[in-house]
């Protein structure tokens, strides 16, 4: 169902900047250009050929590409709303959109907010004070206390108190970031350590909130609105229960089997916690659900924005989310609420390669290829970069059907029919997971996903390995002579198909012999000559094997029994070096972990690779290539 939008109601603005970019950015510019608004936005170095910039009206460059440097800067982003005349600034997800400095920044500058105002956003923002101010107003919190202030032994006998399992999170920023799950006691100082450690470095403040964890959670949210005169309405819920590390990777709205009986306490909470802040806006309040429990509900959270996953809301609405924050910021009434219809589902695609832990992939995007017949909300085009600076998420995909059902089965074919090239991708694991059994009978909690992993390399299909020896066995442009362009042949015998063999990013060589008939799956070369092929929604990465090369594999497997393996310990993709576990010269153990790296806002550690002593290669804050050595561990001096 597409979302409606009343263009009489243009929100009262002639000019909007948008302080974000990506997919978020291109929605909310589609969004003002069918309102007739005028569209700015803003970005960063790494973004100066990005497609918001060249779909907005205008765009203003506001520093380099570290976030911190660009889309983090209120004072940047304030003066290009200035410069170009803007009346309102749009925050968007991520970023700025949930920054009490933006939101004053704005009413001290005369410019609109698209969002809440400060108490709410102060309120809310604190996830320690917003558990203890909404309990004060009939919402029911899960069991828990705020460690700001506490020492660590105070900290202990609280976690004590409450019990174990429990969950540390950070009280500032969202998205799962620096959530820590403590098993015992003897994890707590542990888990602490590391939430507080991405706190500092994503937000700047190490407070934290400690709560009972739900064995068997179900992740339930709902979309609230507010106008200035004192209208709060719920338009549903949506299910975000499949996650990976606190990240939503699949979500639907509405909900999969839930009473009418819960719906309606959901609905009743969302409206209350809004309310108490006399919210006005866009926002979603956060729940958890016992699956195994399904009549208690639980407040975790209230985002004070649009959510990734608003989409799903505005299929089964038939409303624009955006259009209708654009009238509530200008001070107009909030519509009748809106019938639920049908089910709608959204798959996040990934920069990341799911086989190897789930790493961030960068890289230029050879081909992008968006299915037919669904919503796709895309950040990248054919040509654009994915750098390590920003979030790894590069599109979404939503499905519609008149029940649950279908819709996983169109979400299902849309993926299919995805082709993103040059950069490893999540589109084969979502496959994978909108079919699992207990997705499809709606049996969901968040940790399904971790019992489809570790995920196993899967060998190229045959469809990919054709369409690869393909591109490789044709003639190369300035090749020079024949003898280079054409296989061998032998007098009085028909000309063997000649053989092509590739090796695969497990490092695993796979052969395959050229035919001449055609192929289906798509393929391109990158600029180090890599092949890139696509089929099914599977993307993998091949590199033709030479014949030098083959022979030097087969003699080094040939070599002795226990010869040492590569002491070194490398970069599992290009990042910053955001903490150091040992010291130079440090007796390790293989598989310690010795430095930890982060991008695209996740942390990955780097473990030793023997047992040994270990000489550090780089140093806390230096930037580091994939595969680049980190750390070199000696076996020799372990006597």
């Amino acid at each position: 169902m597409p979302p409606t939008i009343d263009h009489h109601a243009s929100g009262g603005f002639d000019t909007v900047l948008i302080a974000n970019r990506g997919e978020i950015a291109r929605r909310v510019i589609r969004t003002l250009r069918e309102l007739g608004i005028r569209s700015v936005a803003v970005f960063s170095d790494a973004d100066a050929d990005a497609p918001h910039v060249r779909e907005a009206d205008e765009a203003v460059r506001i520093g380099a590409a570290p976030a911190s440097e660009s889309y983090l800067r209120v004072d940047a982003i304030i003066d290009a709303a200035r410069a170009t005349g803007a009346q309102a600034i749009h925050p968007g997800y991520g970023f700025l959109s949930e920054s009490v400095a933006l939101a004053q920044a704005c009413r001290d500058s005369g410019i609109v907010f698209v969002g809440p105002d400060a108490r709410a956003l102060e309120i809310m923002g604190d996830k320690a004070r917003a558990r203890e101010h909404v309990s004060q107003h009939g919402v029911p919190v899960v069991p828990g206390f705020s460690a700001d202030g506490l020492g660590d032994e105070e900290i202990r006998r609280r976690a004590d108190e409450v019990g174990y399992p429990l969950l540390v999170k950070p009280s500032a920023g969202g998205g799962g970031k620096g959530m820590e799950i403590v098993r015992d006691g003897a994890g707590l100082a542990p888990a602490l350590a590391a939430a507080r450690r991405v706190a500092i470095a994503a937000f700047g403040d190490d407070s934290m909130v400690l709560e009972r964890l739900i064995r068997r959670p179900r992740h339930i949210e709902v979309q609230v609105f507010g106008d200035r005169h004192g209208s709060v309405q719920a338009l549903g819920e949506r299910e975000c229960t499949l996650q990976r590390r606190h990240q939503k990777v699949i979500e639907e709205a509405p909900a999969a089997h839930l009473t009418d009986t819960v719906r309606q306490r959901l609905m009743d909470a969302a409206v209350a916690a809004a309310r108490s802040v006399d919210y006005v806006g866009a926002g979603t309040v956060e729940f958890l659900i016992d699956a195994d429990a399904v009549d208690e509900v639980f407040f975790i959270e209230m985002n004070t924005r649009l959510q990734v996953e608003h989409p799903v809301t505005e299929e089964v609405t038939g409303r624009d989310l955006v259009a209708m924050q654009l009238a509530v910021a200008a001070g107009e009434a909030l519509p009748p609420p809106a019938p639920v219809s049908g089910h709608a589902i959204e798959a996040r695609v990934y920069a990341e390669s799911p086989e190897r832990g789930f790493l961030p992939s960068t890289g230029r995007v050879l081909l992008f290829d968006a299915p037919r017949g669904v919503r796709v909300d895309a950040a990248v085009e054919t040509g654009s970069e994915v750098s390590g600076f920003y979030d790894p998420m590069i599109a979404k995909v939503i499905a519609f059907g008149a029940d649950r059902a279908t819709a996983l089965r169109r979400l299902d074919a849309a993926l299919a029919r995805t082709v993103v090239l040059g950069v490893e991708t999540n589109i084969a694991f979502l496959r994978a997971l909108s079919r699992h059994e207990r997705v499809v009978a709606g049996d969901l909690d968040t940790g399904l996903i971790e019992t489809m992993l570790p995920l196993a390399p899967q060998k190229p299909s045959e469809r990919m390995l054709a369409a690869a020896a393909t591109m490789t066995t044709e003639p190369r442009a300035g090749a020079g002579d024949i003898w280079h362009a054409l296989p061998g042949w032998r007098l009085g015998v028909p000309a063997p198909a000649a053989p092509t063999v590739f090796l695969t990013d497990e490092d695993e060589p796979v052969e395959v012999t050229v035919h001449a008939q055609g192929h289906a799956a798509a393929a391109a070369v990158d600029a180090d000559g890599a092949i890139w092929v696509a089929d099914g929604g599977d993307t993998r990465r091949l590199r033709r094997l030479t014949r030098r090369a083959r022979l030097e594999r087969r003699l080094a497997q040939s070599a002795p029994a226990g010869v040492t393996r590569e002491p070194e310990g490398r970069a599992p993709m290009p990042g910053a070096i955001v903490a150091v576990h040992v010291t130079d010269g440090a007796r390790v153990q293989a598989g310690d972990p010795l430095v930890s790296i982060e991008a695209m806002k996740m942390e990955h550690p780097v473990l030793a690779p023997q047992s040994g002593t270990v000489h550090l290669l780089v140093a806390l804050g230096d930037q580091v290539r994939r595969d680049q050595p980190v750390a070199r561990v000696s076996e020799e001096e372990t006597a």
